[in-house]
């Protein structure tokens, strides 16, 4: 393989990897999460689809993703390998991270919520705090690509 192939290589994977890792990361934080819904919801007599639309919060680094993969979506070549694959790879870690985290911050706010369920809008907050980090690495993603050939 060329030195040039390599680089269109790195270029495609820039290109998937945000959905791929955005995915992946989603599908542990919506675990973690449903986990928790599920024990709170085999205690409780009622309320459940907070639970459970709180479990679900981690799967918007899926979309981040895909919005990304879009953006970045062109031919590669030489010159826009180096930058489709940093802003992908850049992308797709934060928002697989950032997935993790958050799922373990609903599975906190649902156990919290099931022994005292007036906070559970307060309990919220730090799930809200690391999506705004993803909403950040998602418009530098976009910004930078927007320089790219």
């Amino acid at each position: 393989m060329k030195g040039h192939e390599y680089l269109s290589v790195l270029g495609w994977l820039g290109i998937y990897l945000p959905v791929a890792l955005g995915a992946i990361g989603a599908s542990i934080g919506c675990t973690l999460a449903g986990q928790a819904a599920i024990g709170a919801m085999m205690e409780l007599e009622g309320g459940y689809g907070r639970y459970v639309g709180l479990s679900a919060l981690p799967s918007s680094m899926s979309i981040y993703g895909i919005v990304v993969m879009f953006i970045l979506n062109r031919p590669v070549t030489v010159e826009n390998a180096g930058g489709l694959f940093g802003i992908g790879v850049g992308a797709g870690l934060t928002f697989m991270l950032c997935a993790i985290y958050q799922g373990i911050c609903c599975a906190s706010a649902i156990a919290a919520s099931k022994a005292k369920p007036e906070i559970f809008g307060l309990s919220l907050a730090p799930a809200a705090i690391v999506e705004g980090f993803a909403v950040f690495a998602f418009v530098f993603a976009l910004v930078t690509a927007g320089g790219l050939n």
